[in-house]
C-alpha cells in the first residue's frame, strides 16, 4: 500500500520534446524505476568522447579517494554545451524536478575490477550537505557491460544491467526513514570490458545559482 506520495509521476511511457521513454516499475516504496531509451546511441558516444580525457579518480561525498569507490569520473559544467542543457532538461523534465535543484551532470568509468562499493546518496543528518538533501537518483549507462557492473539494491532484491541508453532511477526524500534506507545501493565490479554511466542527483532546494 502506497503511503507516501512519490516525486515522479508513475507512467509507462514518458515524451519529452519528441522524445520517448520508456518505463518499467521495479518498486513502488521506495519508488525504483527502469528507463529505456533515455538517451540516443549517438548521445552517448558524445558523453563519452567528451569525458574521456577530463577524468580523474572518484572521490566520495567528503571528497575523500577511498576503496569504496574506484572508478574515475568528472562532471559537466552547467550548460557547457547544447547537449548538455539538451539533455540535462530531458532528465530534469523526468526527474519531475527543476534543472536548477540539479547537481553537475557526472560521467563515470569503470575498468576491470573496479566498483562503487554498498552506499547512499543521500547525505547523513550530521553532514553540512544534509540541509540541502539530496531526494534522486537517475543513472543512465552510456554503453554495455560485456560482463559485471550491474547495479544492485541489496535490500530490495534488485539488480540492474547496464544497457546502452537505459537508467535506473531511484527515490529517498521520504518522511519514513526506513524507506530511505531501502535505496542502499551498489555498482557491482566489471568483469570483462569497461562501463561508462551519466548521474544525476537532484537536491531538496535550488542548488544552482543563475537559475
Amino acid at each position: 500500500m502506497i503511503t507516501e506520495v512519490s516525486i515522479l509521476p508513475i507512467q509507462s511511457v514518458y515524451s519529452i520534446d519528441n522524445h520517448i521513454i520508456t518505463a518499467t516499475v521495479l518498486h513502488e516504496e521506495p519508488l525504483i524505476m527502469k528507463f529505456d531509451h533515455v538517451l540516443s546511441d549517438e548521445e552517448c558516444q558524445i558523453f563519452i568522447n567528451s569525458a574521456a580525457s577530463r577524468l580523474k579518480q572518484s572521490k566520495l561525498a567528503n571528497k575523500e579517494i577511498s576503496e569504496i569507490r574506484t572508478s574515475s569520473g568528472m562532471f559537466f559544467e552547467e550548460n557547457e554545451s547544447p547537449l548538455i542543457t539538451l539533455v540535462e532538461n530531458r532528465i530534469s523534465s523526468l526527474m519531475h524536478v527543476p534543472v536548477a535543484h540539479a547537481e553537475g551532470l557526472q560521467v563515470l568509468h569503470y575498468e576491470p575490477g573496479q566498483e562503487f562499493k554498498e552506499h547512499y546518496d543521500f547525505f547523513g543528518i550530521n553532514s553540512p550537505s544534509s540541509h540541502n538533501n539530496r531526494i534522486s537518483t537517475l543513472i543512465i549507462y552510456l554503453n554495455d557491460v560485456e560482463e559485471g557492473g550491474e547495479t544492485t539494491l541489496p535490500r530490495l532484491g534488485i539488480t540492474v544491467k547496464p544497457v546502452k541508453g537505459s537508467a535506473v532511477y531511484f527515490e529517498y526524500f521520504y518522511n519514513n526513514q526506513a524507506l530511505n534506507e531501502l535505496t542502499l545501493h551498489s555498482g557491482e565490479p566489471v568483469i570483462r570490458g569497461e562501463k561508462w554511466v551519466a548521474t544525476q542527483w537532484m537536491r531538496k532546494q535550488r542548488f544552482r545559482e543563475g537559475y
